[in-house]
């Protein structure tokens, strides 16, 4: 086969992945989005076997299909709790693919030092950077910060010393600094994201993401491949706005996140407020009849609406909301909900509710104000006022979204605890809060009827 056709065919399939992004930037596109991926996936995979450096076709092969099926399975059996765990084992294995390309290259023989000692380094990070986050949203290790003596100093140590090794390595071609480089980066990544907490996963995936796109780029460069370089900096550039995105929505800087060890404090003044009230509680029945009787109903999903995969009975009640009872109900939307950028919208899209009845927190904070009711089902972080009141706080500067406006809160949680940044929510003690305990889905299902009575 001609190289100009095979570029034309890169060609094809660089504009399938844009469109493939720019489909999902949208619930609405994004079945069709994901098509036009796997459709440029499969050009770019079908025409790379015509290239004259392919050998070993059968092995090749062998790879896809036991790959293929080992993703399959997966996709089949895993949960939709379960798939920012899954981004994150994703985001891995594309850096590890950087650090084994990277090291069969370069004991080939090689000479493209610096681009492949790049890829190793950013691949590397994103490999064990990711294993840490996929431990910690899968509950292996614990979700908080682990924060240690020196942890910015030793950071700050193997980070220059790897950039130093990079740089002697390309003047050398020493093949012992580069295994040396390979083991500091994969520490680096390991020390890089244990003092992350929970509520900063969402950041910490799409860093991550970002990172397995810029790996992607310097192996293209190392092997002299147009696509690998096009969609990898795709990747990379989509994966560093997002990060921008979700960091903006946090009002905090990259630097805070991926260096400042958050969600390990847990303030005395959580459990003086505890001491102080009692938190006011209620039945579903109860909820039921304030509901049916309101005019405005703003719903809140957080994780444990996806926990209890409860958003199917969820879209039930709004809708015997809105048809039995006149009910205007929507569906407010927090950009760092859930473990993974657009968590819960995934999830209500799952459940089939209307696109035009999610809102996003800048179009619907204002409207707490006039809601009767704010219904937040196992969020807490997202609605916790303390973020714009308390400075010492670890949320403090976070946006939030403003459901202690609303006339009557309910909140749905199993306990009083804390969210994934340790820190308590004193709204559960407000006078217009009532608290609903149980399984998020067990009590919208008895929620739901109470309104069909």
């Amino acid at each position: 086969m001609s190289a100009s056709l095979v570029s034309a065919a890169y060609l094809l399939s660089c504009i399938l992945f844009i469109l493939s992004i720019r489909g999902l930037a949208s619930p609405e596109t994004a079945r069709k989005g994901n098509l036009l991926g796997i459709a440029g996936m499969s050009v770019a995979v079908g025409i790379t076997f015509f290239s004259p450096e392919i050998k070993d076709i059968y092995w090749i092969l062998l790879a896809i299909l036991i790959g293929g099926l080992i993703g399959t399975t997966s996709a089949f059996k895993v949960k939709m709790t379960s798939l920012p765990q899954m981004v994150a084992a994703f985001n891995g294995l594309g850096g590890l693919s950087s650090v084994f390309i990277s090291l069969a290259e370069i004991t080939s023989g090689s000479q493209a030092y610096t681009t492949t000692s790049i890829s190793l380094f950013i691949g590397a990070v994103a490999f064990s950077g990711s294993v840490i986050a996929f431990a910690k949203l899968q509950g292996l290790i614990s979700a908080k910060a682990v924060v240690f003596p020196f942890q910015h100093l030793i950071n700050a140590f193997l980070g220059l010393s790897v950039i130093g090794l990079c740089v002697a390595f390309s003047l050398s071609g020493n093949i012992n600094l580069f295994y040396i480089l390979t083991a500091l980066a994969i520490l680096l990544g390991f020390l890089l994201i244990l003092p992350i907490g929970g509520a900063d996963m969402p950041v910490v995936i799409s860093v991550l993401n970002a990172y397995s796109g810029w790996a992607a780029v310097g192996i293209g460069f190392s092997l002299g491949n147009v696509l690998l370089i096009i969609v990898g900096a795709i990747v990379g550039a989509s994966g560093t706005i997002l990060s921008y995105i979700m960091c903006k929505a946090m009002n905090r800087s990259l630097a805070n996140v991926m260096f400042g060890g958050f969600g390990n404090e847990k303030k005395a003044h959580d459990n003086e407020t505890e001491n102080q009230k009692t938190a006011k509680f209620g039945s579903p029945e109860d909820a039921a009849f304030i509901m049916e009787n309101a005019a405005k109903v703003i719903i809140v999903p957080g994780y444990g609406m996806a926990v209890a995969q409860a958003q199917h009975v969820l879209k039930e009640m709004a809708f015997d909301l809105h048809e039995r009872y006149g009910v205007e109900v929507k569906f407010a939307i927090h950009p760092v909900a859930g473990r993974m950028p657009g968590h819960m919208n995934v999830l209500l899209a799952e459940a089939n509710v209307p696109y035009e009845d999610v809102f996003e927190l800048d179009d619907i904070n204002r409207e707490f104000a006039t809601a009767d009711v704010a219904y937040v089902i196992g969020a807490n972080d997202i609605t916790n006022p303390l973020a714009k009141t308390d400075s010492s706080s670890p949320i403090y500067g976070m946006p939030v979204l403003d459901v202690e406006k609303a006339k009557t809160v309910f909140f749905v949680k199993r306990s009083l605890g804390s969210g994934y940044s340790g820190v308590k929510n004193p709204l559960f003690y407000a006078d217009n809060t009532i608290m609903l305990y149980g399984d998020a889905k067990e009590v919208t299902e008895k929620i739901v009827s109470a309104l069909e009575k």
